[in-house]
């Protein structure tokens, strides 16, 4: 057995003394990267030294290390996808990929990856091009601390700037994504991360998620986009400790939830948003240890959703904690606190003594009737929300929190 081993080892160690590296560069001895490639065998590491590379369309289609030294750039001139990866254990890293082609019926990148598997795109500079990195049909990939910016002005002439499809296993980690339509897209992705990213000024999400089931978005932040993310028609998704902040308009929000289903959203911040988090259609979602502050409204749940709990949230200065568009109360608020409760602790056991009913009829009347919003901070809104509380008439009995909490939870 011992000498089984040895001899496996003994051939790895023949086959790793086979891989060349090839130089690419002014006085080297290749002139462009994909003389390079084609001499390459899998394995082989290229090295391409700086200067600006205009070679059209570069094609990977073996499994090879392509380092770039002092940044390279690769300008795709308005016209190609800049560079094709089919191979499986390719390597990317160290290049300025700029100036894709524009095209909404092949969708042109600056990195696209097809059909393959155990790919690693890192420590890239993408810039100006129509999709920075789309992934399809692709697992076990990894795209991590390359920053991506394009210059979008309406979403349907740009694309995303990380774009997955139909792919599994895929790690997003500490990339910096500004300008495009979405920052980070999935659809059809499964058992996959998003970890420490910030997406900010995309046009339509930081992050979007559809029909991608048993996936993890952690400690991102989503700044400042047309609205942070949208998560549709997807279950068993983890969303831990995201910053969404800042994402504001009409039809705006931290968080948008559609049809989805069995989720956990802990230790997360939504710092002024128009809403939030906006859920529809969902259920057997657990919303505990967040912080929603300064929000238009804290939280908008629909009629549509049930079984869902939230739990041992911090709601601070948000103009509406809560709001909803029906009377059938089918969700569970408990041991939140909220700073419009006006209770006492008789029993100092630093909860309010009496229920707190987060939903104000104020609220109620401008979820039906926008332009009622106009006669915000007025007397008789005051008024109004005042009696509601003293006899309620319009706001469900059962839609409050039975043991609202008295200080802040540090979270």
């Amino acid at each position: 057995m011992k000498q089984l081993v040895l001899f496996l080892l003994s051939l790895s160690f023949s086959f790793l003394s086979f891989a060349k590296k090839l130089e690419v560069g002014k006085g080297k001895a290749f002139s462009s990267i994909t003389r390079a490639l084609a001499a390459a065998a899998e394995g082989d590491t290229v090295y391409v030294f700086e200067g600006v590379y205009k070679e059209g369309n570069i094609s990977v289609s073996k499994g090879v290390h392509l380092i770039g030294v002092h940044y390279p750039v690769l300008d795709g001139q308005k016209k190609h996808e800049i560079l094709s990866i089919k191979a499986a254990n390719t390597f990317v890293s160290g290049f300025i990929v700029q100036h894709s082609g524009y095209a909404t019926l092949d969708d042109p990148g600056a990195i696209k990856v097809y059909n393959t598997r155990d790919v690693t795109l890192c420590d890239n500079i993408l810039d100006d091009n129509f999709f920075g990195i789309y992934l399809q049909y692709c697992s076990n990939c990894v795209i991590k601390n390359n920053r991506i910016t394009s210059y979008g002005v309406e979403e349907q002439q740009i694309g995303n700037g990380i774009h997955c499809w139909k792919s599994d296993s895929i790690q997003i980690i500490a990339n910096k994504v500004t300008g495009h339509r979405d920052g980070i897209y999935f659809e059809f992705v499964t058992n996959s991360i998003i970890w420490r990213n910030v997406t900010t000024a995309n046009i339509r999400y930081g992050l979007h998620f559809m029909f991608s089931n048993n996936d993890a978005y952690i400690s991102n932040v989503f700044l400042n986009n047309g609205a942070g993310v949208a998560v549709m028609f997807t279950k068993n998704v983890k969303m831990f400790n995201n910053t969404f902040q800042e994402n504001w308009g009409d039809a705006a929000y931290g968080l948008f939830l559609k049809e989805i289903s069995d989720s956990y959203i802990f230790g997360n911040r939504f710092i002024r948003n128009t809403s939030g988090i906006h859920m529809e259609g969902t259920n057997r979602i657990k919303v505990e240890k967040n912080i929603f502050e300064a929000n238009g409204w804290g939280m908008k749940i629909q009629a549509s959703c049930m079984d869902n709990e939230i739990v041992s949230n911090n709601f601070i200065g948000n103009t509406f904690d809560i709001s909803t568009n029906g009377f059938l109360v089918l969700n569970t608020f408990n041991g939140n606190y909220w700073d419009k409760y006006e209770g006492y602790d008789l029993d100092k056991n630093k909860i309010g003594d009496i229920p707190y009913h987060p939903l104000s009829l104020f609220s109620v009347i401008v979820e039906n009737n926008a332009a009622a919003m106009l006669l915000f901070r007025s007397f008789m809104v005051t008024l109004l929300d005042k009696s509601e509380k003293i006899i309620p008439s319009l706001t469900p009995d059962n839609f409050m929190d039975h043991s609202p909490l008295m200080h802040s939870l540090k979270l």
